[in-house]
């Protein structure tokens, strides 16, 4: 038996990147994936749509895969996506709050759309899924919230080059310490997991640094399997936690990251806020 078979795992902005390679890898342990995300059609500057990369999912596991259209940002598409993962897969044992919006302009180049998009995907979205999906964690036997986001560190370097983003990310993270003493009662798990280096995603190529951070990035599979290690721990003592992503990986006993890397020539490129 694979070690997720039967779990359901409802992961947002599962379209591309990190998302989708944390979709990819617990399907390959055998469970079913429902992946929410706005991209229907293709986007020259994004790789794939929802509907692509289930087909990509559905070919690495056992389990289902469930494409749904959503936008975290309103009640009534976060009601949906939890309504129709429910019904189709009759639970939630996991949810990943993936999703994120990315804007790292200094303070008075921040619009209000962009200071409101952010914060309504990072940190409101973030908080309504949870809220949504809770009481399905409740009946559910090894239950775990994870959420893309950041140890909390107060150093001021990470607040004067991007405050608005760097609140919005902590905003995730605080999530994660509020969930995880509040949701201890019912052994529901609430963690973060963050990567140690840059990682080759769209934000990084077409907001962060182009070809120049890719080539100094790792692939997002690294995250994965972290993900994948994390989810697998009982929910009711692996809680509270800011997990990076080589920590995860060395505590199994994995220390070569080589397999990792964009470019194994090039020197690799620490993460924000770490």
């Amino acid at each position: 038996m694979k070690i997720f078979e039967n779990k359901t795992a409802l992961i947002t902005g599962g379209t591309r990147g990190i998302g989708k390679a944390i979709a990819l890898r617990l399907a390959a342990a055998g469970a079913n994936i429902a992946i929410a995300a706005k991209t229907t059609e293709p986007n020259p500057k994004l790789e794939g749509t929802i509907y692509t990369a289930a087909e990509e999912i559905a070919a690495a596991g056992g389990g289902r895969v469930l494409p749904v259209k959503g936008d975290i940002r309103f009640e009534e598409s976060i009601r949906d996506i939890v309504n129709q993962t429910v019904n189709t897969f009759g639970g939630i044992d996991i949810l990943v709050n993936n999703a994120s919006a990315i804007n790292i302009f200094p303070t008075e180049q921040v619009e209000p759309k962009r200071w409101d998009l952010m914060h309504d995907i990072n940190v409101r979205g973030t908080f309504f899924m949870s809220q949504a999906c809770i009481p399905y964690l409740k009946q559910a036997h090894n239950p775990h919230i994870l959420n893309l986001s950041p140890p909390l560190n107060l150093d001021p370097r990470w607040f004067a080059p991007h405050l608005a983003y760097t609140i919005s990310k902590y905003g995730m993270s605080m999530i994660v310490l509020g969930l995880a003493e509040e949701l201890k009662q019912y052994r529901i798990a609430a963690n973060a997991l963050w990567p140690r280096t840059t990682i080759a995603t769209a934000a990084v190529k077409n907001l962060l640094g182009g070809d120049f951070l890719m080539q100094r990035s790792r692939t997002p599979d690294i995250v994965a399997d972290a993900a994948y290690y994390i989810l697998q721990k009982p929910s009711f003592e692996t809680t509270g936690n800011f997990f990076i992503d080589e920590d995860v990986l060395q505590q199994e006993g994995i220390s070569d990251f080589g397999k990792y890397a964009i470019n194994p020539d090039q020197k690799l490129m620490n993460d924000l806020f770490l």
